[in-house]
């Protein structure tokens, strides 16, 4: 029987654990109160680790449970295998094919319905071998307006390019006109400065001829 419960014996190993911890602690930084020195509490505490321990010698040992009355494997032992049911190949064989003829059966399925089916398929082989060349038609004649399309950009593109032209050339023919307003312009004005030229010159003879009379 145990002196003290194991409750009591968790709180002495704590406090006998805190005792000589502090007790260590005054005796690294030589710290005291009044006659508390580090020596003092670092004896304290080992006594009090000491007496505890001893102590916890009279502590029952606390019964082991044996699991291999639970888990037999854990002794060593095997469990015990169910023994496989053999089943004969040729059995399970016959009964897969009436599992098989019992889906068909329910499904409505039978030689009458596959012979359909073949006919239906070989039908839509011939109608899709008739369908080929009407593709072929239709994609010729998605061809041709692709190419129509094509024209008639170019076309738009000629257009374009032709009015540009004829601005340009409408651009050029006022230019030319204009330029021959001004030649007509700085031709009269030149024959009114040669007249006016020639006037001079008359004034001028003149003036000469009435200087040369005079002298």
């Amino acid at each position: 029987m145990a002196i003290l419960s194991k409750k009591a014996m968790n709180f002495a190993y704590g406090m006998g654990a805190a005792v000589v911890i502090v007790g260590a602690l005054f005796k690294i930084i030589h710290f005291e109160i009044g006659p508390l020195t580090g020596n003092v509490m670092l004896t304290i505490g080992l006594v009090t680790e000491a007496i505890i321990f001893a102590l916890s010698a009279f502590e029952p040992v606390d019964n082991e449970i044996d699991w291999t009355l639970v888990y037999p494997e854990l002794a060593g032992g095997e469990a015990k295998k169910k023994d496989a049911k053999k089943e004969n190949p040729a059995e399970a064989q016959g009964l897969l094919s009436q599992k098989l003829d019992n889906l068909l059966k329910e499904a409505k399925i039978d030689g009458e319905l596959m012979a359909s089916l073949g006919n239906s398929i070989k039908n839509f082989e011939s109608a899709a071998k008739g369908i080929s060349p009407a593709a072929d038609g239709i994609a010729a004649t998605k061809k041709y307006s692709e190419e129509l399309s094509m024209a008639a950009a170019q076309m738009e593109s000629l257009n374009s390019l032709y009015k540009v032209q004829l601005e340009s050339a409408s651009r050029n023919a006022e230019a030319n006109k204009e330029i021959a307003d001004n030649a007509s312009k700085l031709k009269e004005q030149m024959q009114s400065m040669t007249a006016n030229i020639a006037s001079l010159n008359n004034v001028y003879g003149g003036m000469l001829s009435a200087m040369s009379n005079k002298g």
